[in-house]
């Protein structure tokens, strides 16, 4: 299973009112799941027989776990200056045009009211976040290719 079906997934798997989610087809197998970390050592005990299900189990999880922790643990530990832009929409951020291209803006620019900051892909559609207000980018909340939420943190501007 690729990486972009995996990631589509999960931002599914989140915007929904799901506890539990599983997935099999052939040597795949993925499991999401909301409920407390004692139901993870039931999934990394039942992925480890199937050494090629193994690693895109313990991808899933790598990827959207340590993005929530770290983007609400960073404001709380150290408060960078200026407002938050928050994301508008569900879906996978993406920091440059192309992964060849530089980012849109990094921690030091200059950006100008209607400048695009990401893009946010949601159903296919690449979504142009622009900067709210003329200012300096203080903090990027997100890292490329992170599926963020509604209201989720992306970029800090002064």
């Amino acid at each position: 299973m690729e990486l972009t079906a995996i990631k589509d997934l999960m931002a599914q798997f989140d915007a929904s009112s799901l506890r539990e989610f599983s997935y099999k087809n052939g040597t795949d197998e993925l499991v999401f799941s909301k409920n407390e970390s004692s139901a993870l050592p039931k999934v990394e005990a039942a992925s480890a027989p199937a050494p090629v299900a193994a690693p895109a189990v313990a991808e899933a999880p790598v990827v959207e776990t340590p993005s929530p922790a770290t983007v609400s643990a960073a404001p709380a530990a150290v408060q960078a200056e200026g407002e938050e832009v928050a994301s508008p929409l569900v879906g996978v951020a993406y920091l440059s045009p192309a992964p060849d291209k530089p980012a849109f803006v990094s921690v030091g620019d200059s950006v100008k009211k209607g400048q695009t900051l990401m893009i946010i892909e949601a159903m296919k559609v690449m979504n142009e976040i622009p900067a709210p207000h003329d200012g300096i980018v203080t903090e990027v909340l997100v890292a490329n290719e992170d599926v963020v939420e509604f209201g989720q943190g992306l970029v800090r501007l002064k």
